[in-house]
């Protein structure tokens, strides 16, 4: 089942909340929440207090895309905000810091991800797949939206595919930029099940078409 995420962070934010309606109403499965600290990558977004107040606005699955340097420092917090999914970088963190945000997540009762940056190789998710819910490609250069989709990333998803198949069939794999009804397909052929969609849905006056669009691609 394809599952579509669209990203906040091509909302309107002065009226985030109608938004968020909107792209529920529309038939989204997840809504995609991306924390940046300015560190990790060179932006800063937005953090615990939204997603607090997301949580409160809405009952979307709220898939919170963690950005952020070291971000064992912060995962239980995202938890306890309201996020049901937390995803985070393998490159933002130390090995044994990686294995115990997992753990506290887990420890959470929520569902954990990590995420690898177009210049990472799919192997070194290999010591944490088994433990995850969800692995996300990023398909663009983490840090700001409406980048143009990275085709050289395709035979990395594939990999990642075939690696999730091999040790944890029951996890997702997640793509994030530049998905749009062009490039979903190609996407989708590699194996990817969850597609983060930015200004492909919250730059359409209609949601729900620009989300059939990209499902049905």
């Amino acid at each position: 089942m394809i599952k579509i995420a669209p990203s906040i962070l091509s909302a309107d934010f002065a009226n985030l909340i109608k938004d968020v309606e909107d792209v529920r109403l529309a038939g989204a499965d997840y809504l995609h929440v991306d924390v940046m600290d300015g560190l990790f990558v060179p932006n800063i977004s937005i953090g615990i207090p939204v997603v607090k107040s997301l949580r409160r606005a809405t009952d979307m699955f709220l898939d919170v895309h963690l950005m952020i340097d070291r971000p064992h420092r912060y995962v239980r917090e995202f938890c306890q905000a309201g996020a049901d999914l937390v995803v985070f970088h393998v490159e933002a963190d130390q090995p044994q810091d990686i294995f115990d945000a997992i753990s506290a997540v887990k420890e959470q009762g929520k569902k954990v991800g990590l995420s690898i940056k177009p210049r990472s190789p799919a192997s070194v998710l290999l010591p944490y797949v088994r433990l995850l819910d969800l692995v996300m490609v990023m398909t663009v250069e983490p840090g700001f939206s409406g980048q143009s989709f990275m085709h050289d990333q395709l035979p990395k998803i594939e990999e990642v595919y075939r690696i999730i198949m091999e040790l944890n069939p029951s996890c997702e794999l997640e793509v994030d930029g530049g998905v749009d009804p062009e490039t979903a397909p190609l996407v989708k052929t590699a194996g990817a099940n969850v597609l983060v969609a930015g200004s492909a849905i919250f730059g359409k006056s209609d949601r729900a078409a620009a989300i059939e669009a990209i499902r049905r691609a």
